[in-house]
């Protein structure tokens, strides 16, 4: 059997026996599938699955668990199943089970011949189900869902048992026998497990493996009028396909013991279950049920909308799967519950794309420029390179003519001391075209708003370079008036204002339809765009210069009629809002204000005082991981690292240790001391986010690292 392979990587052969070096004590179940192979409890095989419900389309947390499942089976040299448990027809359809293989395929995970239903197992969950009555461990129930619940209990009062619990085998095989024949209307009867109505664990008290359901399903159609619960055939189908270890959210840690019980009385080959910490992001929401909810109302355009956290949504965006998994990957896999920042996210598609994406130049809010001393009826043409770093990706030849576009808010009459771009007789450069100095404007009599710049243009400027060697200090982008294609262009922005929409609606008692972001949508359609995007095939990703990355809508864009959406601005505006609305107050510079870099010196132990165990256990020491070391440019001493701390985002931390450590890059992947909860410090370089303990003396100091075990967030005492 093929063994899986992680996307991007070489044949699995070629690897080395046993786990990638990189899968060794990385997390916890890493750290428990290390010791499965130490004991051989599985004879050194890893199979994994994917079991997504076809209710729904995937979403940006069920890429984390593609990621985990076929990211472990291809470091183990294992398998990955990919298996619908298609048990609820009602919900069912199948255009998710289309959407949800596009899904996988597209972030580069393959199944081969491993896809299953749970369907496929319907005839034997069945067997299985009579085996149970069979041992005295089912029976037939006619309580209402009502009577059920009331009967079950509460976390602190134990359930009664059901009056049709002492039922005999025999009548309970044929009443279970005439439910699937059909005999009995929906919720009349229901088949449950026989375990322990006083168990602390509700799970555990007589749950629910079958119940009657007329609807046809999209497999069997309508074969079946009974169908088995999740929580039954979950194990089953893990076990008949001789999953190894599979791996589900936190909210299923309570169902193990269930899972374990039908596994262990049906004597069926024993998976391992392993719970994990679903991914919660910033500003959206996980639920399918509200996503759906969001899609039937029209609030999003459909499952794919770019503002929905799916993944088709964030294909239609401009989101590539490079940076999809990189984050699942920097994200890592916990046992607790927290939030990661959408913000890690962007920064990831931003890194991606900085890499690949050509740059073009878009006018978003067009202004019309008239140069005047430009020869009427000349055009030209200039070479600009698709990419400065990457002369590999060629250039492509831009036209001017005398009137070009330039974004309305590259002008200001009245420009404020720090606007560096066009007003009245300032000279600016185009990209790569000429030096323009604004003569004069036009303006609309009525409203006096500006409709047109009357400019001049300095010819020994070709290219943007003057011979004489003045400079300027603004850049501007532009498209030639006569050759730019018009486009519609949609401004995609956060779907929610509130970071954890579960907790404002917990706090406030408001519907989370409240928290949507009006402006998570603009649409502009009068943009203006250079020639070269003509040619360009939906989906095809693009820099538009100095506004941020989009990609052509692969839905609505056609010829003649170009659609591009937002992927991700340049830099982090959400940030800039959250600075802009605090109340911290920026240090001016050259004042005793202004925060200097931090230097270590060595303590005077004559002159140290003493320090109460108290005073010392309110530092919140943590092991943190670092993810990126880098020299800080300007200083001699500093170095900037972005460390993991398990709280799913990175922390930004400047420290003095760059004498001993001139290529910084030998600290990624240490485990180092982290003090936690320092107050964040506004440095001239950006604000360091807590300090990292090291030894040593003078200029040179060293990280305290741990070799082993410890895992990012754990506490050091």
């Amino acid at each position: 059997m093929a063994k899986q392979k992680r996307p991007g990587t070489e044949n699995p052969d070629s690897a080395p026996d046993g786990p990638d070096e990189s899968a060794r004590s990385v997390d916890f179940i890493r750290t428990i599938i290390n010791e499965h192979m130490k004991t051989g409890k599985y004879a050194g095989r890893v199979n994994t699955r994917f079991p997504p419900e076809p209710n729904g389309y995937l979403h940006i947390g069920h890429a984390k668990s593609i990621c985990l499942n076929f990211g472990i089976a291809a470091d183990y040299h294992g398998i990955c199943n990919l298996r619908f448990d298609d048990t609820n027809p009602s919900k069912e359809d199948q255009e998710y089970i289309d959407s949800i293989m596009e899904d996988v395929r597209w972030l580069g995970f393959d199944w081969e011949d491993r896809m299953y239903y749970a369907s496929d197992y319907f005839e034997k969950t069945y067997e299985l189900a009579e085996e149970l009555i069979r041992k005295g461990l089912a029976y037939v129930c006619d309580l209402s869902a009502e009577e059920t619940r009331q009967y079950r209990g509460t976390l602190t009062e134990p359930g009664r048992e059901s009056p049709y619990r002492a039922r005999s085998v025999q009548e309970n095989l044929d009443l279970f026998r005439r439910m699937r024949a059909g005999e009995f209307p929906d919720g009349a009867r229901v088949l449950r497990a026989r375990i322990d109505m006083a168990s602390p664990n509700l799970n555990m008290r007589d749950p629910i493996i079958y119940r009657i359901l007329r609807s046809t399903h999209h497999r069997t159609g309508d074969d079946w009028c009974i169908y088995p619960m999740y929580d039954y055939a979950h194990p089953i189908s893990d076990s008949l396909e001789r999953i190894t270890h599979s791996i589900c959210t936190l909210e299923f840690e309570d169902h193990r013991p269930l899972y374990d019980w039908f596994l262990e009385k049906l004597d069926m080959y024993r998976s391992q279950q392993i719970e994990f910490a679903r991914l919660n992001l910033s500003y959206t929401m996980m639920s399918k049920r509200r996503l759906l909810e969001l899609v039937q109302l029209g609030i999003v355009s459909g499952w794919d909308d770019p503002r929905m956290p799916t993944i088709a949504g964030l294909r239609r965006r401009g989101y590539t799967p490079e940076a999809i998994r990189r984050f699942c990957d920097r994200i890592g896999v916990a046992k607790k519950d927290s939030m990661v920042d959408m913000a890690l996210l962007e920064y990831h598609i931003r890194e991606d794309l900085n890499g690949k994406a050509p740059r073009i130049m878009a006018v978003l809010d067009p202004l019309k420029v008239t140069i005047e001393n430009y020869p009427e009826g000349q055009e030209e043409t200039f070479e600009v390179p698709y990419h400065p770093d990457n002369p590999a990706m060629g250039s492509r030849k831009v036209p001017f003519s005398r009137t070009v576009y330039i974004e309305r808010d590259d002008f200001m009459e009245n420009p404020s001391p720090k606007f560096f771009r066009l007003a009245p007789g300032r000279e600016v450069r185009l990209r790569g075209a000429y030096f323009i100095t604004c003569t004069s404007t036009v303006k609309d009599p009525k409203t006096g708003r500006v409709t047109e710049l009357r400019c001049t243009y300095d010819p020994a400027t070709r290219g943007g370079d003057a011979p004489d060697g003045r400079k300027v200090k603004g850049t501007l982008h532009w498209v030639s008036a006569s050759h730019a294609i018009p486009a519609e262009v949609r401004l995609y922005d956060r779907l929610f204002t509130v970071e954890n929409i579960g907790g404002e609606c917990e706090r406030t008692g408001k519907d989370y339809k409240e928290f949507l972001n009006q402006d998570s949508l603009v649409t502009l359609t009068d943009c203006r765009i250079e020639p070269s995007a003509a040619g360009a095939r939906p989906a095809s990703g693009f820099q538009f210069e100095r506004q941020g990355y989009f990609c052509m809508d692969s839905k609505d864009s056609r010829e003649g009629a170009l659609v591009f959406n937002r992927t991700v601005t340049l830099r982090d505006t959400w940030a800039k809002i959250a600075r802009a609305a605090g109340d911290e107050k920026q240090p001016v510079k050259g004042t005793s204000q202004e925060t200097k870099p931090p230097v270590l010196q060595q303590p005077s132990p004559e002159k140290q005082e003493e320090t109460t165990i108290e005073d010392f256990a309110k530092l919140d020491l943590r092991v943190g991981r670092v993810m990126e070391a880098a020299t800080v440019e300007g200083s001699d001493k500093m170095v900037r690292l972005m460390i993991d701390l398990g709280e799913g985002r990175l922390r930004q931390i400047f420290a003095g240790i760059r004498p001993a450590y001139p290529d910084p890059a030998v600290l990624v992947g240490r485990s180092v001391t982290v003090v936690a909860n320092l107050r964040p410090r506004k440095m001239k370089f950006g604000t360091s986010e807590g300090m990292i303990l090291a030894g040593g003396s003078g200029d040179t100091w060293r990280i305290c690292t741990f070799d082993d075990g410890p895992a990012p967030g754990d506490k050091v005492s």
